[in-house]
């Protein structure tokens, strides 16, 4: 039998992930199930991305890079944070890893030593306090409650940080939430910032360009300029341009933790593949015209939702204001019982129904630190959401109050 390293006794496998295999085991029966679990948008990459990769592999060879990623990936990178943001970076600020998640696994590595405590504003995404934790780290995670907008407020921060606080975690728009920060917002949280000057910010901003009803976008180094210097703006190509399995990520920081995390890269997986380096270059210089397309779409397909998701009396759902998710709020069905006698006690068991009765793949709440609620992923067709939401419904109405 293997030796495994007690460091990862702490750890779970991503919850989302999990729930995808579920959905995938019941459909290998032979099940109709619909998977919502996993977001990922349905449109293929843009032709004039891929087209690019494929061009330069048939007749280039595609040789080992630098582990931050080409210079001309990187200079496409600091020309879209100033384009886009209005944030000035050099080359050297800028780091290009497989996916924003390993962005944010070699920042946590190259900085959190054992006991060190990052917040992480609760709904977050699943996999922050996990690899907080892999580095012996202790996630703190303050609720930040629906009539709060989820968003993080200036008095909770102050309340969660102490002299071991290492990180701050800001995602916006949030995942599972769909919440987005104002400016204002984002420079009262700097103020509480300030205070604190060994405090490093995570900005998750891989779903900046999916904003609905007219809201635009403000980066955390736009609003709190004066806290360059500890910031570490995140984002990457899987939301914006529908690049999912290309991997590609990328961040802009300090310079000695951006070379913290290249050392890691280097001596880890070297550097992003060739080809999909290329890609991303593609889509960051060429036409945006598919990602206005993407928001459009995503954005109906929210309405679709929170309009079916308004009509089942015991689950709630504000607007999302972004992303493409929906975590539905489901305090009314906990202690209702199923068509089989049991008892939901919590939002793990809702999501296990919704699959067995209406075989509709959620993500529990208790995943993201925030319960009862579940999320669903609307990163799909129209059609397959109505459906989705019709079977929800369904499956609520054989519950017994």
């Amino acid at each position: 039998m293997s030796h495994i390293a007690s460091r990862l006794s702490a750890v779970k496998p991503s919850a989302s992930m999990a729930v995808s295999q579920a959905a995938k085991d019941l459909a290998a029966t032979g099940v109709d199930v619909i998977d919502l679990g996993l977001g990922e948008p349905d449109f293929p990459a843009p032709a004039h991305i891929t087209e690019a990769a494929f061009a330069a592999a048939r007749k280039e060879r595609m040789l080992y890079t630098a582990s931050l990623g080409t210079v001309e990936l990187r200079k496409a990178i600091v020309a879209k944070f100033k384009r886009e943001n209005g944030l000035d970076y050099a080359i050297d600020e800028i780091a290009v890893a497989n996916g924003a998640k390993q962005i944010i696994f070699n920042a946590l590595m190259a900085t959190v030593e054992e006991g060190d405590e990052a917040i992480l504003p609760a709904p977050y995404f699943v996999s922050y306090p996990e690899m907080v934790k892999l580095f012996g780290g202790v996630p703190v995670t303050p609720a930040c409650p629906a009539e709060n907008g989820f968003r993080l407020t200036p008095e909770v921060l102050e309340a969660a940080l102490t002299d071991k606080t290492r990180w701050l975690f800001l995602n916006m728009p949030g995942n599972p939430s769909g919440a987005v920060y104002t400016e204002a917002q984002l420079k009262a949280l700097g103020a509480v910032l300030a205070k604190y000057p060994k405090v490093m910010i995570l900005s998750d901003e891989i779903y900046e360009h999916i904003l609905f009803d007219g809201r635009s976008f403000v980066s955390f180094g736009a609003a709190c300029p004066e806290l360059r210097d500890r910031s570490l703006i995140v984002n990457g190509m899987s939301k914006a341009y529908a690049m999912t399995g290309w991997r590609v990520g990328y961040a802009a920081g300090p310079r000695d933790l951006i070379k913290a995390m290249a050392t890691i890269q280097s001596q880890s997986c070297t550097s992003v593949s060739a080809p999909a380096q290329i890609a991303a270059r593609a889509a960051l210089e060429g036409p945006q015209d598919c990602v206005a397309e993407f928001r459009t779409a995503f954005e109906r397909r929210r309405n679709l939702v929170v309009e079916g998701i308004a009509k089942i009396n015991a689950l709630s759902l504000d607007p999302p204001e972004g992303a493409f998710y929906a975590y539905i709020g489901c305090a009314a069905l906990i202690g209702a019982k199923t068509p089989a006698g049991k008892t939901l006690e919590d939002d793990v068991a809702v999501a296990k129904y919704l699959l067995d009765e209406g075989h509709v793949a959620a993500v529990p709440g208790t995943a993201y630190g925030l319960s009862p609620f579940f999320r669903i992923s609307t990163a799909t067709s129209d059609g397959v959401l109505a459906e989705a939401v019709k079977r929800i419904g369904e499956a609520v109405s054989k519950l017994e109050f």
